[in-house]
């Protein structure tokens, strides 16, 4: 019984334990429910699973289920940030015990019982329940921001490399703050109109709406909420990875303020969507440029500090061009992590912006399909994108080494890059070619997209199986991460 209970502590006690469950149940999620999406009915497989185990997929509740699914994903990455930022940022002991089992139980109940009454009838107590995990999330990003205090005297800045006030104010902690602050107004921006269901409100996919010349104030709330959540778990991935790279100096000091201030305008610019919403769009620009600027100077730390420990490695001081190159990606997991923040303006930022500039020039011309099938994939890209990054940290916190480390780093990259880069062509596709002659370039990237997002998803299989049988060692690594931070240098007051 012992053993067990060793284990179950290292499950649901320990940082890297709780972080491994939720990135489990994520991938369990999205391979058996991608099982239903369009290029899997075409194979005939959609039907197979809802046959088999029994699904009750009513056509005209679609938005709905894909709502729930969407929102249960979502809680769970945001528990995966949370592990990370209690694993990273000095706060008691108390407060991270307190925090971790709290978004647990909140995630836990929004899976378990949200997702069942999705797809498998309206269980309306499974409904209750599901309301009341995201209750419970929202409860824990609060007690998150109460540790996060970046006021509090007993986290001053120690050391002069990292970006502070004049009075020793930690302004990384501050950036986190923010996050969380956002972070929790946002999700109330999208649980008013949430709190409208049926007596007036009726639920909708933001990205079929595009063309409404105008839209009710609930429906802009609802496409404000959209945006603005995905955009702050990104930054919150961002300064995670900073953090874990021990980002500091000068390009730090200017970071911190540009990630504070962008974080703040891009969601005040969500926010005045609503009431504002021809100007909002400029403010939502201003803020994610400073925020994305801030990211830069991260990964342009970054890849500088991974090409001197990679020559160094070597016994190298500069190393000519191809030198560097290989010192710069001589580890995949650090490298890849921020070489998905580099190849997201390709395929995210940069769309959207061109989008944005010519919209009413190209892109409202096209077919409204068309223009929806970019909306999309921007969405699903950026979301994607953001959890390659998480999971490339994660395999590091696993302990992954050697060739294991280097072909699943670069698996990631290359197979997810390979993905995203096909959609991005779909979606944008109406440059190529005409609707007439299309087919064979569809089925192109919608064969290369399959093939990059399966291996990406088989990778994780293994990445998890590997952690399942080491569950089952007496003296497995489970049993050296049971009380280990993810920061060892960020030290918990009691």
């Amino acid at each position: 019984m012992s053993r067990l209970t060793q284990r179950f502590n290292y499950l649901f006690r320990s940082t890297k334990g709780l972080i491994l469950v939720a990135i489990a149940l994520i991938g369990l999620t999205s391979a058996f429910f991608g099982m239903l999406s369009g290029p899997m009915a075409e194979w005939g497989v959609r039907d197979v699973v809802v046959r088999l185990f029994n699904m009750d997929l009513v056509e005209a509740e679609r938005e709905g289920r894909l709502i729930i699914l969407y929102h249960t994903i979502a809680m769970v990455v945001v528990a995966i940030e949370t592990y990370m930022i209690t694993g990273l940022i000095p706060m008691t002991q108390k407060q991270q015990t307190t925090i971790n089992a709290t978004i647990t139980a909140g995630y836990m109940l929004a899976v378990l019982f949200g997702l069942p009454f999705a797809y498998w009838g309206h269980n309306w107590a499974f409904h209750g329940l599901y309301v009341s995990g995201l209750v419970l999330v929202f409860f824990a990003g609060i007690m998150l921001a109460v540790a996060l205090w970046p006021w509090s005297k007993a986290y001053r800045v120690k050391s002069p490399e990292y970006a502070h006030t004049r009075g020793g104010m930690d302004l990384e902690r501050a950036a986190f703050f923010t996050m969380t602050i956002t972070t929790l107004t946002s999700a109330i921006f999208g649980a008013v109109p949430g709190s409208y269901f049926g007596n007036g409100f009726q639920v909708f996919l933001a990205e079929n709406t595009i063309r409404d010349p105008i839209k009710p104030a609930l429906d802009l709330s609802i496409i404000g909420h959209l945006h603005i959540m995905l955009a702050l778990i990104a930054i919150a991935a961002t300064l995670i990875v900073g953090r874990w790279l021990d980002f500091k100096g000068r390009l730090h000091k200017l970071a911190m303020p540009f990630m504070i201030f962008g974080s703040f305008i891009l969601a005040l610019g969500t926010w005045l969507v609503v009431p504002f919403e021809s100007i909002a769009h400029w403010v939502i620009y201003g803020g994610s440029t400073v925020a994305m600027l801030a990211a830069l100077f991260m990964v342009i730390f970054a890849w500088d500090k991974l090409i001197k420990e990679g020559l160094a490695e070597k016994g190298l001081k500069k190393g000519n061009f191809f030198q560097r190159v290989a010192a710069l990606v001589h580890d995949p997991l650090k490298f890849g992590a921020t070489w998905q923040m580099v190849f997201m303006n390709f395929t995210v930022s940069g769309v959207g912006i061109f989008v944005a500039v010519k919209l009413d020039e190209i892109f409202r011309v096209w077919p409204w399909r068309d223009e929806r099938y970019i909306l999309t994939g921007h969405w699903h890209i950026l979301s994607a994108l953001t959890a390659t990054i998480l999971l490339l940290y994660y395999a590091d916190l696993a302990g992954l080494k050697g060739k294991v480390r280097k072909w699943f780093g670069w698996g990631i990259i290359v197979m997810s890059d390979l993905a995203f880069g096909a959609v991005t062509i779909f979606e944008m596709k109406r440059f190529f070619v005409d609707e007439a002659t299309q087919q064979p370039l569809i089925n192109l990237t919608m064969l290369l997209a399959d093939i990059g997002l399966g291996t990406v998803l088989l990778l994780l299989a293994v990445l998890l199986a590997w952690r399942f049988v080491d569950l089952f060692k007496k003296k497995g690594r489970w049993t050296e991460e049971i009380n280990e931070r993810l920061d060892s240098t960020a030290e918990v007051t009691q």
